[in-house]
């Protein structure tokens, strides 16, 4: 249940987010752009730094560090101007997201196993 919570402050969060800034959310590059970001912020944050605590926070940020700049020099070398300001607070809400919504769900997910046995 906390999950659907985290999901849905999560997307209004990000519906005000993208209204601030002026992205348009729906386009193929934002749309990869916003993925790659939650996603890694879901593995690399979530679940392998704050929940399994395999990670050390200094090299996950290193390791997104590393992610979103080459996904960024890409971008650049196909001549979309996606490193702005805006776009890298945004980016930054999704990394965060992410982070949040990778935690909630692999305690919400082991809690569930737990009840079984």
């Amino acid at each position: 249940m906390k999950l659907v919570g985290v999901t849905v402050i999560g997307l209004i969060l990000l519906y005000f987010v993208t209204a601030a800034f002026k992205i348009d959310l729906f386009n193929a590059e934002m749309l990869v752009h916003s993925g790659l970001r939650f996603f890694a912020g879901f593995l690399v944050l979530g679940i392998g730094v704050f929940y399994a605590h395999q990670i050390g926070l200094k090299f996950a940020l290193g390791l997104l560090l590393i992610l979103t700049m080459a996904d960024d020099i890409w971008d650049y070398t196909r001549d979309i101007d996606s490193f702005t300001f805006r776009v890298v607070l945004h980016s930054i809400y999704m990394l965060l997201w992410g982070s949040v919504t990778g935690y909630v769900a692999m305690k919400g997910w082991l809690s569930g196993l737990d009840k079984e046995e």
